[in-house]
């Protein structure tokens, strides 16, 4: 009979995978494309992300990785709040803009922004958005895998989702 190793037993690596293969196969995984944000006592920020997966809705949480040496990072961690904003295929600028090295001040002047119930930004005309706090952490590598309860849920009408594959933007949908 097989079993399955618990988390406590070390499970032995067949081989180590290189940074750049690790990195080109999941070039082959397509993903959303969102802009996740933040106000509270350390500022505004928000950045482009695709590393965003639900993990149960009961309670309702989303997992977010980000990494240590963004621009960004402190902000969220003193802010405890933020936006999952999923974006639809007329953001593609958006999204350029949060993930380069645009200032704070133009990314958000670049569209339209209300507050929830977490204080985070949240587009007006995204796909839909995770109002969320913070309620857990856990560094991995150079990433902190960020686990968040959604307080609030805002949608909208949207005929094409904005996915990021094989390096470059595509449109899914109608």
């Amino acid at each position: 009979m097989n079993s399955v190793p618990s988390l406590t037993t070390p499970v032995e690596a067949v081989a180590d995978v290189s940074h750049q293969l690790f990195r080109d196969a999941m070039a082959r995984m397509g993903a959303a494309v969102n802009i996740i944000t933040t106000d509270g006592p350390a500022g505004k920020a928000g950045f482009a992300a695709t590393a965003v997966c639900s993990v149960t809705d009961s309670p309702a949480t989303l997992l977010i990785c980000l990494n240590r040496t963004a621009s960004v990072f402190d902000a969220v961690m003193e802010n405890k709040v933020l936006c999952v904003n999923v974006l639809t295929a007329e953001h593609e600028k958006l999204s350029s803009l949060f993930g380069g090295k645009t200032p704070v001040e133009e990314r958000f002047a670049a569209a339209n922004w209300h507050y929830s119930v977490t204080g985070a930004p949240v587009l007006e005309d995204a796909m839909v958005s995770f109002d969320c706090v913070i309620t857990t952490m856990q560094d991995v590598g150079t990433h902190r895998v960020l686990f968040c309860a959604v307080k609030a849920i805002h949608e909208n009408e949207a005929e094409k989702a904005l996915v990021y594959y094989k390096r470059a933007y595509h449109h899914l949908g109608a």
